[in-house]
């Protein structure tokens, strides 16, 4: 088990916090600690956490001073009891070292505290049991995600030579990763790119958001062309070279072209077609075989709500309807 990581942390300038609404500690450390959510500060406080100029502090409704030394520790997580659950897979590619599944809308990547199982890994640990471990015990094989209500391709490593492989893959953006979505709207151009920070909502943490990096955004990068025009909505293509969380939803929701059917970032309105998830899908990921060097595409079919959104939006705009197949591939 790792050791425990501590942090530490100074309020160097009484100024700099003057001016905000609360200074309460939970409210100081996830400022300065975006990544962790205000109730993950909250229970580590008060599960005593957390330091105060060498003093134990165990409310989170202290207020920080200026000149205040504050020590954070954050204990090693503890590992989930992951069983194997008998889930069909719709696989893509399989060899010895890597997998690649097309994820159906609604289906949890990896197991989390209250969401033990029914997830991706469950699945993956019944269809292939050597899994255990590889990249952590609590997100064994996996290299990326994607959110639970998106749909398509994903990546698994059944080695641990394949994870540290596809990871460095991903780091040096050699590895492609391109999406399908729907958005509301029309853009004036055919293409463009979106180089913005996302961080940790500053009022809701469960949310991501635009965020300067000098409040904790990191580097996000979206490449965008739109693919097709159906009236008032767009059929786009989203390259990602880097992958922050909700990074393509929160990226165009930014510019003023929202994900159809994200109930987050979205317009939160229907469009009259029964979604099972928002309109965005893995469609292409393109990689590097770990082992052999090959160059390894795999295309994940779109869902069929996917395409039935497309085909009534055609409709409604006077479009013919084509072929799926022919306009995707074009």
């Amino acid at each position: 088990m790792a050791d425990e990581d501590s942090i530490i942390l100074e309020v160097k300038s009484k100024g700099e916090f003057v001016k905000q609404i609360s200074q309460r500690l939970d409210v100081w450390i996830s400022e300065q600690i975006p990544d962790l959510s205000r109730s993950h500060i909250q229970k580590l406080i008060s599960q005593g956490n957390v330091k105060i100029n060498d003093q134990l502090c165990t409310s989170k409704k202290v207020i920080v001073q200026h000149g205040d030394r504050i020590i954070l520790t954050i204990p090693p997580p503890v590992p989930l009891e992951i069983e194997a659950n008998d889930i069909p897979l719709d696989i893509l590619y399989e060899d010895d070292a890597l997998l690649i599944i097309n994820k159906p809308a609604g289906l949890v990547v990896h197991p989390a505290p209250g969401h033990s199982d029914g997830t991706l890994v469950n699945a993956l640990l019944a269809h292939c049991d050597s899994l255990a471990g590889i990249g952590g015990v609590q997100r064994p094989g996996i290299v990326h995600r994607l959110d639970k209500d998106t749909t398509g391709a994903i990546m698994v490593a059944k080695t641990d030579q394949a994870y540290q492989h596809l990871q460095a893959q991903l780091q040096a953006k050699t590895a492609r990763r391109e999406y399908l979505g729907v958005v509301y709207g029309s853009p004036k151009t055919d293409s463009g790119k979106i180089d913005l920070p996302i961080g940790r909502h500053r009022v809701d943490r469960k949310k991501m958001a635009v965020t300067p990096v000098e409040r904790g955004g990191k580097l996000a990068v979206t490449h965008w062309a739109v693919k097709e025009r159906l009236g008032n909505f767009s059929m786009m293509l989203f390259r990602l070279e880097t992958g922050r969380t909700h990074q393509i939803r929160v990226h165009s929701a930014k510019i003023g072209y929202p994900i159809v059917g994200d109930t987050i970032y979205g317009k939160g309105r229907s469009v009259g077609v029964n979604l099972t998830g928002q309109a965005l899908h893995a469609w292409r990921l393109e990689l590097q075989h770990p082992v052999s060097g090959e160059l390894i595409s795999a295309i994940a079919p779109l869902p069929e709500d996917f395409l039935t959104l497309v085909e009534v939006l055609r409709r409604r705009s006077g479009l013919e309807v084509k072929s799926q197949k022919s306009k995707v591939r074009s």
